[in-house]
């Protein structure tokens, strides 16, 4: 008997792996915006003191004179699967750290536009992290003067900061260069490629961190000593196997 469990669990293990190590291809575009000039991102929503600029049809986003920390939202609410893509490239390689949130939503399925929700204004952390919204979120740069050079791409689940998993080198602290971003979130499986390099790797369980996020808004966050530029964002649903 213990030699067919010990099987049984084998079997279930590697339809599990098998399952989550499958390449997930990309189904409908849902959303595609260059990020080019002001009217590709009339819509968007910024929360905190940051400027836009638009320079060789590229969004660039900072603080004058790193006043404070800021986060620019897209509008619109994308399934719990999908495949994001967008392109960035770092203007200021002295200091910065830059974060995107996913699947954002408040504490009751709410929108985090909702007129219900508490006024986010000046960019604080915590509001995004401890206050009244679920989301994830993924640090791909990470070289703030408060931590310079800590380089590591962190994933964290909140409300909570909580911190599920310490993953590879992000963008390099030094790097002027464009960089391809690629985020998957696939049910609980959720990866970050950095010019096909997979810097994060993980499966939320739905169990230890509250059960598994899905639909709700992604975001661009700064601190405030960053200037980073974006462009090409596009967002696709997951090609869903017949």
């Amino acid at each position: 008997m213990m030699r067919i469990y010990k099987i049984f669990y084998s079997l279930l293990f590697l339809v599990t792996f098998n399952n989550f190590s499958q390449e997930v291809n990309k189904g409908k575009l849902i959303y595609n915006n260059s990020l080019s000039n002001a009217a590709s991102v009339k819509d968007w929503v910024l929360e905190g003191p940051a400027k836009i600029e638009f320079v060789n049809d590229w969004l660039h986003l900072y603080s004058p004179n790193e006043e404070g920390h800021h986060v620019f939202w897209c509008p619109k609410d994308f399934p719990g699967n999908f495949i994001a893509e967008w392109e960035a490239q770092n203007q200021e390689i002295d200091a910065g750290l830059c974060i995107v949130f996913f699947c954002a939503k408040g504490l009751k399925g709410e929108s985090i536009f909702d007129a219900s929700m508490p006024k986010r204004t000046t960019g604080v952390f915590t509001d995004y992290t401890k206050g009244a919204m679920n989301d994830y979120h993924i640090s791909y740069y990470a070289n703030g003067r408060d931590n310079p050079n800590r380089e590591t791409a962190n994933l964290r689940k909140n409300k909570g900061f909580n911190l599920v998993q310490t993953g590879e080198i992000g963008i390099p602290v030094q790097s002027t260069a464009i960089h391809k971003m690629k985020l998957v979130k696939n049910e609980g499986h959720i990866i970050l490629y950095i010019d096909d390099r997979k810097v994060i790797n993980w499966t939320d369980d739905g169990v230890k961190y509250g059960k598994i996020l899905e639909d709700g808004k992604i975001g661009f966050r700064q601190m405030q000593w960053t200037h980073f530029a974006y462009r090409n964002f596009k967002v696709w649903e997951i090609q869903q196997n017949k």
